[in-house]
């Protein structure tokens, strides 16, 4: 009599196992676990406890604007984090350089930005380990931001952050802007959070394509003095930071000159006692 090769499926651990498609996560290395270690997965679970999510920032910081001129960009935000409506943090810096043509500026959640700027520095030391001789541009760094706020987004996990993403490179300027939910589009002229309303349209009214950088300074110190009158989540003490074809730097925090005798001039100025 032919002996049969057919096996009893085996729904414990034994001999017989096979591969069940529970036991391997997104996290685990283990393709294939033997029983021991499924057993292992199977007992640490629970312990894991639920997913979390942020459903509302804690600190953050409001507009960043970004204009365009002749020689290259420019970026500038002020440095208050804010605790709910706490002017907690009044040295935040929410402008950073990544790699060796590209800014970006953050407004929102503030520790999101710090976990963003980690997924960049080990974009740029991957970057610098192939030593080809090839380096990251704005665009690129641009479309991969993009694709890491959308796909935050999909797992219901956003990254709470409006970003103004800058450079120069090959002698072409870059200015984009990207949000929470992966939208993003280019201009020569951006702002993000109250200063889209506010400063933008300053911004449009002055732009043209052959500014100068003393230009474009005054025009953004100019919108960023607007924004410290209009926006309770705004102080005086600002950062401007600029990428041309000498590179890019960013200015240490120092403090706008403010005006505030207009109300001299307002009828009932001064109040009676």
């Amino acid at each position: 009599m032919q002996q049969s090769n057919f096996v009893l499926p085996s729904y414990g651990f034994g001999p017989n196992t096979a591969y069940n498609p529970q036991w391997f996560s997104e996290r685990n290395e283990f393709v294939n676990p033997t029983p021991m270690m499924a057993m292992n997965m199977a007992t640490a679970a629970p312990t894991l406890g639920p997913k979390k999510r942020t459903t509302d920032p804690y600190v953050t910081g409001t507009s960043v604007l970004g204009i365009k001129y002749k020689d290259g960009i420019m970026l500038s935000a002020d440095t208050l984090g804010s605790y709910g409506s706490l002017a907690r943090y009044v040295s935040l810096e929410r402008m950073k350089s990544v790699g060796h043509f590209t800014l970006i500026g953050a407004a929102g959640e503030y520790s999101d930005f710090q976990y963003l700027m980690t997924q960049l520095e080990e974009l740029i030391d991957r970057d610098n380990a192939f030593d080809d001789g090839s380096k990251l541009g704005p665009d690129e760094i641009y479309n991969y931001v993009t694709r890491i706020m959308y796909a935050r987004r999909n797992k219901y996990d956003p990254l709470w952050n409006q970003l103004l993403l800058g450079g120069f490179r090959d002698g072409k300027s870059f200015l984009g802007y990207i949000d929470s939910v992966g939208t993003s589009f280019e201009d020569d002229t951006l702002a993000s959070g109250y200063g889209a309303h506010i400063a933008r349209p300053l911004l449009r009214k002055a732009f043209k394509p052959d500014m100068s950088e003393q230009e474009a300074r005054r025009v953004i110190e100019d919108c960023m003095r607007v924004l410290f009158y209009r926006d309770a989540r705004t102080i005086n003490k600002i950062q401007v930071a600029t990428a041309t074809k000498d590179g890019l730097t960013v200015s240490a925090p120092y403090e706008l000159a403010t005006q505030w005798d207009h109300c001299e001039t307002a009828l009932g100025y001064p109040r009676p006692n």
